[in-house]
């Protein structure tokens, strides 16, 4: 099954791709059939704001991961056209709006990885990973990812 077949599986949808939030690339190619998103936050809906280990839990903070993720491959399939075109997801980083004495990030991140495992298999879809825990992320936000594919072109 490809990942659309996946995701309607899971009943899971692409949201329309977030806007540029300021003077970057959403996504930049590079090298041979190399995509760079930029970091993408959790907002698919209503706005969210606040950090992990004060107003925001783990659980909390993984649903946020994949929905960050969701949104970085709404960016790759406006760039790509097609999603069946990833070969490998490369790297991603996760950073994570903590609380001083939260040290779950790695945890965090796992709501996105989770969902690239579940859409595209291991061997595709398990990245190479950074969980990085931040002081302050843009709009408050709790969690924002970028990411690194390579697709066939």
């Amino acid at each position: 099954m490809d990942i659309y077949g996946k995701m309607k599986e899971l009943g899971l949808a692409l949201p329309q791709a977030p806007a540029r939030g300021g003077m970057y690339a959403s996504c930049k190619a590079f090298g041979k059939g190399l995509y760079y998103v930029s970091g993408c936050g959790p907002v698919i809906g209503e706005p969210i704001e606040g950090r992990l280990g004060r107003e925001f839990g783990i659980g909390e903070g993984k649903q946020y991961a994949r929905d960050c993720m969701l949104n970085v491959l709404a960016i790759l399939e406006a760039a790509v056209g097609d999603l069946r075109k990833i070969k490998n997801v490369v790297k991603i980083t996760t950073f994570v709006q903590s609380a001083d004495d939260f040290h779950e990030q790695p945890a965090v991140a796992n709501g996105g990885t989770e969902l690239l495992r579940d859409l595209l298999g291991e061997k595709i879809g398990l990245p190479s990973r950074s969980a990085i825990g931040v002081n302050a992320l843009p709009g408050n936000i709790p969690v924002e990812t970028e990411a690194l594919f390579e697709v066939e072109i």
